[in-house]
């Protein structure tokens, strides 16, 4: 039987002989950083037709579907009316999808750096955000680690929501 060891060797068993093979030109594979990157230009793989942006193009698939350019554009222009809707200050509830109701208290209404399009920073009543208003070096607002995130306009619902009171621990 034959065995690589995982540099550039091969260890062969026959009949109780061992032989050891060792290969002084083989490349490490283990090792990929001094391999050469190949890349191209956005404008040369544009113009290619074996890509996969040429078929999605073809079957006018993701960013190539004008039904889903249209619905990325009427959310976006949803989100920016609603956000001119909403102050900092303001009390409001998250409903964000597949996520569990959140209240808290409006700290930002605006665009990121982090992410297009408008944004509404949150400073939740409970630990269950996922930062303290820093995202990716950028302070956007202030409050306690974990307390903050950020959720689309559209997500956000202002209204007169005191901060919920967990009776579960008081005694009866």
């Amino acid at each position: 039987y034959f065995m690589y060891n995982g540099s550039s060797g091969i260890n062969a068993e026959y009949g109780g002989v061992r032989l050891h093979v060792v290969d002084k030109t083989a490349i490490n594979f283990q090792d990929v950083s001094d391999v050469e990157k190949y890349e191209i230009s956005r404008e040369e793989y544009e113009k290619r037709e074996d890509s996969v942006m040429a078929f999605k193009k073809r079957n006018k698939m993701g960013r190539f579907n004008p039904e889903v350019q249209a619905k990325l554009a009427a959310t976006a222009e949803e989100n920016k009316t609603k956000a001119e809707t909403i102050k900092v200050g303001d009390r409001c509830e998250t409903r964000t999808p597949n996520q569990p109701t959140r209240r808290g208290e409006v700290m930002y209404v605006g665009q990121t750096d982090f992410k297009d399009g408008y944004w509404v920073g949150v400073k939740f009543d409970d630990p269950v955000g996922k930062h303290d208003g820093l995202v990716q070096g950028k302070r956007y607002f202030k409050c306690g680690d974990k307390f903050g995130g950020f959720v689309q306009p559209r997500f956000c619902e202002i209204g007169d929501f005191p901060p919920e009171v967990d009776f579960s621990d008081d005694e009866i």
